[in-house]
């Protein structure tokens, strides 16, 4: 009887050897050879799969995001299950674009490298782009629910405000992302927290 093969299970596994390839070694130096070696298959099983780089590349890319945005709403499920507040949920949720740990560094080096190449690639600049205003409309949406309960002021432009925090949070990751030691996760805090205060500077009437 022949074997069947789970055809989204070979693209997951080549996409995760073209990150880990690129998280290593660069985007311009990632060959198909190289990926086809990490990956422990011929170049042209990936031949088969991808019709070309760029295909390979967004697949990839759209990956990376999707597992991290799989991330951040297990945060804010957690932290609604917890009743934390707003606040608490945004900041708990943030931090996972911070590479505070090898997964989130791996994820960190790949995304840049990646961004990079956008400049380049109108369809994976389209992804990037993408990917960056839905990061920026989930923490305008928690802006205006903090509106809402009293957390953040009546009059503070939403967009304004996700910008900043989202602003802040990719400064901070590109810092964190030269130095790995635990003082790097305290100091994380000392400037995230405070960025997040000046928008939910309020208490939540709900609460």
């Amino acid at each position: 009887m022949p074997k069947i093969v789970d055809h989204e299970e070979r693209r997951q596994l080549i996409a995760s050897a073209f990150q880990d390839q690129v998280a290593e070694h660069g985007f311009a130096t990632t060959t198909y050879a190289r990926v086809a070696a990490a990956a422990g298959i011929s170049v042209g099983l990936i031949q088969h799969y991808f019709a070309d780089r760029h295909e390979l590349l967004n697949y990839a890319y759209d990956d990376l995001i999707r597992r991290r945005d799989s991330r951040i709403d297990a945060a804010v499920a957690a932290g609604e299950k917890k009743h934390w507040s707003i606040r608490q949920i945004i900041d708990r949720a943030v931090r996972e674009l911070l590479p505070l740990d090898e997964q989130r560094r791996r994820e960190h080096r790949i995304a840049r490298q990646l961004q990079l190449a956008s400049s380049q690639d109108p369809a994976l600049g389209a992804l990037a782009l993408g990917a960056h205003d839905a990061l920026c409309l989930r923490v305008r949406t928690a802006v205006r629910n903090g509106r809402e309960c009293g957390e953040v002021e009546p009059g503070s432009d939403p967009d304004a405000a996700a910008l900043r925090i989202v602003s802040a949070v990719y400064g901070l990751a590109d810092v964190l992302s030269l130095r790995t030691s635990p003082a790097s996760i305290r100091s994380s805090s000392d400037v995230l927290d405070p960025v997040v205060a000046t928008v939910f500077s309020g208490q939540c009437r709900h609460a």
